[in-house]
Parts: structure tokens; C-alpha cells; sequence
């Protein structure tokens, strides 16, 4: 489970900085200021949940079902939420909207929300 912290955290880090200069370079050309800014709301909330990634990894040995599910979430929570909103953009700006990806971000969404209860649950558990 360490291992699947570590290798997604770094994998979404990278593409979160490669996905970053596209949107800053490429796609500022193609898209309209509003898509621009879901476009770096999704590299962001990547980049974040990369980092956490990475810190969980280093600082817990995610040996509990708890710990397990905490990653398990923000793994597919990122990639539901940050890449749904990467085609919703894209194809929008190529004026075919993927539509059926709208309900995706939003449980990509929900996902992490439950991967941060889980985090601030084992800190009650451990603390209290």
C-alpha cells in the first residue's frame, strides 16, 4: 500500500507540473478564461492530493483497513475529479462536450472529501 502511495503521488505530481505548462502554454491559445481556470483547478487539486500521496506514504505504514481505504480514496478521487475535468475542458473547447463526465467530478469530489474524513478520523482515533 506504501508502494501505491508513493508510485500514484509521484505519477499525479508529474503529470500535475506537465499538465500545468500545457495549460499555461498550449491551451490559453484554444480556451476561454473559464476554462482555463477548471482546467488549473483540476492541476491543482491534483498536485495537492499527489502531496498527500507522498506524505501518507512517508509517514504512516497504511497497514490498517482505515489507512488503506484513506489512499484508495484520494487515488480515485483524484483521478475521477481532476480528469474529468481535463476532458470536460478539452472537449469543450473543441466544441464537443463529453457531458456525460459532469456527474464524474463531482464524485470524484465526494471521494476525496471521504479520504480527508478518514485521515481526520484516524487522528481522533489515535489522539482521543
Amino acid at each position: 500500500m506504501v508502494l501505491l502511495a508513493h508510485v500514484m503521488g509521484a505519477l499525479y505530481g508529474l503529470l500535475a507540473v506537465v499538465f500545468g505548462a500545457f495549460g499555461a502554454h498550449v491551451l490559453k491559445k484554444s480556451f476561454s478564461q473559464e476554462q482555463l481556470n477548471s482546467f488549473e483547478t483540476g492541476v491543482k487539486y491534483q498536485m495537492y492530493h499527489a502531496l498527500v500521496l507522498l506524505v501518507l506514504g512517508f509517514n504512516l505504514n497504511l497497514s490498517t483497513v482505515l489507512e488503506q481505504y484513506m489512499v484508495y480514496c484520494f487515488v480515485l478521487g483524484t483521478f475521477l475529479f481532476s480528469f474529468s475535468i481535463y476532458g470536460l475542458t478539452l472537449s469543450a473547447s473543441k466544441g464537443r462536450k463529453m457531458k456525460f463526465l459532469g456527474p464524474v467530478t463531482p464524485l470524484g469530489g465526494l471521494l476525496l472529501v471521504i479520504g480527508w474524513g478518514l485521515l481526520l478520523y484516524s487522528f481522533v482515533q489515535q489522539y482521543f
